[in-house]
């Protein structure tokens, strides 16, 4: 099982922008759950503490291998959530590990 984890910092600055920018990330991503065949789990959470130093919103997914995550990075319904989230994010960061 490979988990997959990518944090984002928001392009927003206030609070108002900030919730709308998470909750239309994890609406695309989320929406990937059922679309994408490869992804075994996925959600999307916002970050709750240390605002001045952590990601705003992280995503959290399970492949059942790194052929799995490779097919998800390509598929087109991914490719235009990535849109989505690419216009509301100023920074990323991530991380892929075997469970």
């Amino acid at each position: 099982m490979i988990r997959h984890i990518v944090s984002w910092k928001l392009a927003a600055e206030d609070e108002a922008g900030k919730a709308t920018a998470a909750a239309e990330i994890a609406a695309a991503l989320t929406g990937l759950v059922g679309v994408v065949p490869e992804i075994a789990s996925l959600s999307v959470s916002r970050n709750i503490a240390y605002a001045d130093k952590n990601h705003d919103v992280v995503l959290v997914a399970d492949f059942e291998s790194l052929d799995g995550l490779d097919a998800y990075q390509v598929h087109p319904e991914h490719l235009r959530a990535a849109e989505i989230v690419k216009a509301r994010v100023v920074a990323r960061a991530s991380v892929d590990y075997e469970l």
